[in-house]
């Protein structure tokens, strides 16, 4: 026989060995059972398992330490439960990603997006499902993705967990709007909102929500029977959709002190889908006072208002059309409620003339009339100059509205029309995908008369979300009676970020008609006090911000950065306080005037706000003893 014959037999011989040795290599290899993801400064680490069951759970570590631990995952379907046993890992996708991004307006001017990514693969005896985590330095997300195509899945139940210590503390409300208690985490009984904050230690404070809630039902939090510690995502209706689809996230943030949580809350943005409209150049952040009255006279007065106070909108309230609660009212039309103003009013004459001031008009429509209305008021309104809508008492919660007003906010856009949401909506990134969302409630505003410890209890929460429409007041007489000081107030435009900041929501010109309990019953007149040219300076979105050091309930100091000035807002809870504020954050090689707005009854205003000018550098720190329920407001300029 040949050499050649002996080559060949001997290769063949080889490569079958070979195939026989990878072969028993792959069926011994045991099954994946855990897979772990880390952020890229090993802050955050999401550990997935599967149990003796083959059930699928999960723990969060931070710094270390476990922060949740050993929570379920999955879903209860129509007919079936997923995720609670016979899971197979069949692989793990990984992905790195190292980028930002620059908003149309915001907190800051440009955010980070870097993260590591894995795609958990599961094979399951049911309906199979894929889990995808992401570990960011500022926390973990993870959402579930069903694969598939044209089949119809309803979900029942959502049964993901959180599994915390009993003993750790929380920080509640049960409705967006309702009072934020502190409590013992084991105390919750029933659905609670998001974002939780939970402080586990004196230096560990964690908050759990959900991002990029879009077409799907709301998630809130509820104690799981029998487990006192573990909460699970309650949703607010079933969902049903077509395969594929992916839900929300939920995530778990981190940080030794609250104020980190809320510098970063820019993570539920970076879990939303990015800008989908092309051309933002509409889209304009900035002050409004809201006109109430509902007359030519009152809107004109507004509108010079603006004028001379550097505000950029004027907002009719609700009424303008109608009853705004009378399913027979027409927002097509200009008909004033007679229960609410005898008029006049010639709105399109007040919104010409707001247009020639370049002062913008946003109009106030009840839910009512937008269920019915909406493609007709949207092409009308822009017809008419308007430039933004405020939707008001809109349903929240279930799929079916969830999925409405995230398409109402789209067909604004196509208008170029920007959108405040009234009441009980909650952001959870969507202003990203489309920021002519500008605002929204979903918080306890002056409405309610928050005194300041409440108002700080949002601050470490709800703030969390992202912007929030407070209906800031001044001169009305709850600022001093039940909710802080006109100090505090001032203060408070500069902790509470709105891309349209609403001031004097109970106020009004002098030169307005009297309004005696009109729409939202308007309580003082604007006085011309010296302290008005904070508001006027005052920016509404920002290039940088820094959460300078608060706790929930207390006090709080937050600096933020517009161009080359700064606006420094701290706010006291009900016990005296002294604060020493660091200006480390302004630039070394240059000098700086700080202009300080405090409450003292020395002052010889009606108003009691004392104005004391000294230049500053980044050496020095600014010390303040601060009343219970009262506040600083600081506005910075360079000199140099």
């Amino acid at each position: 026989m040949s050499k050649d014959f002996f080559t060949q037999l001997i290769t063949r011989k080889t490569v079958y060995q070979y195939l026989v040795i990878l072969i028993l290599f792959s069926t011994c290899q045991a099954p994946l059972k855990k897979a772990e993801i880390t952020s890229p400064d090993g802050s955050h680490t999401f550990v997935f398992q599967l149990d003796d069951q083959a059930a699928a759970r999960y723990s969060v570590i931070y710094e270390g330490r476990e922060i949740i631990g050993n929570a379920g995952l999955g879903f209860a379907l129509s007919g079936t439960t997923i995720g609670d046993k016979n899971l197979e890992i069949v692989r793990v996708e990984n992905t790195s990603v190292n980028t930002a991004w620059q908003p149309v307006y915001g907190e800051k001017n440009e955010y980070p997006d870097v993260y590591e990514e894995s795609l958990i693969v599961l094979n399951s005896d049911s309906i199979s499902f894929n889990i995808r985590v992401r570990a960011y330095n500022e926390g973990v997300a993870f959402r579930y993705e069903f694969p598939g195509s044209s089949d119809t899945l309803t979900i029942q139940k959502e049964l993901t967990e959180f599994v915390l210590p009993p003993e750790a503390t929380a920080w509640a409300s049960l409705r967006a709007q309702s009072e934020i208690m502190k409590m013992p985490v084991s105390a919750v009984s029933e659905a609670v909102e998001r974002p939780l904050l939970v402080e586990l230690s004196d230096s560990l404070f964690i908050a759990l929500g959900e991002a990029n809630l879009v077409d799907f039902a709301r998630m809130k939090f509820n104690s799981k029977s029998g487990e006192p510690g573990t909460l699970v995502a309650e949703l607010s209706s079933e969902f049903t959709g077509n395969l594929p689809l992916e839900t929300p996230w939920r995530f778990v943030m981190a940080a030794a002190k609250p104020g980190h949580l809320l510098e970063r809350n820019y993570l539920l943005l970076n879990l939303s889908e990015p800008n989908q409209i092309d051309d933002t150049s509409w889209i304009k952040p900035g002050k409004v006072i809201r006109e109430v009255t509902l007359t030519t006279q009152g809107g004109l007065a507004c509108v010079d208002f603006a004028i001379k106070h550097n505000l950029q909108f004027i907002e009719f309230d609700a009424g303008w059309y109608g009853n705004e609660y009378d399913d027979a009212s027409d927002a097509t039309t200009v008909t004033v409620d007679p229960r609410r103003s005898k008029g006049p009013l010639d709105l399109p004459g007040v919104i010409q003339y707001a247009k020639s001031k370049d002062i913008g008009v946003i109009l106030y429509v009840n839910r009512r009339a937008l269920e019915k209305q909406l493609d007709d008021i949207l092409p009308l309104f822009r017809s008419w100059g308007v430039s933004g809508i405020k939707y008001g008492f809109v349903n929240v919660g279930s799929q079916q509205w969830t999925n409405w007003l995230h398409d109402a906010v789209r067909k604004a856009a196509d208008h170029q029309l920007m959108i405040d949401i009234h009441d009980e909506y909650r952001p959870t990134g969507y202003s990203r995908t489309y920021p002519n969302l500008m605002t929204q409630e979903g918080i306890r505003g002056d409405e309610e008369s928050p005194d300041n410890s409440m108002v700080l209890n949002t601050l470490f929460t709800r703030m969390i979300a992202g912007a929030g429409d407070h209906t800031n007041c001044y001169f009305s007489p709850r600022v001093t009676e039940k909710m802080g000081s006109h100090a505090s107030q001032l203060a408070k435009a500069v902790c509470l970020y709105s891309p349209w900041q609403f001031l004097y929501w109970y106020d009004r010109p002098e030169s307005s008609p009297p309004n005696k309990g009109g729409a939202g019953g308007t309580e003082g007149y604007i006085l011309d006090v010296p302290e008005l040219a904070f508001f006027d300076q005052l920016q509404t979105v920002w290039d940088d911000t820094r959460v300078l050091d608060g706790y929930p309930g207390d006090f709080a100091v937050i600096a933020r950065r517009s161009g080359n000035d700064w606006f420094i807002g701290a706010l006291n809870g009900s016990q005296q306080r002294d604060f020493q504020i660091p200006f480390n954050f302004l630039d070394a090689d240059k000098t700086y005037e700080a202009t300080i707005y405090a409450d003292d009854e020395s002052a010889g205003t009606k108003t009691k706000v004392a104005i004391e000018k000294q230049e500053v550098a980044a050496k020095d720190v600014i010390s303040r003893t601060v009343l219970g329920n009262n506040g600083l407001a600081i506005h910075i300029k360079a000199l140099n």
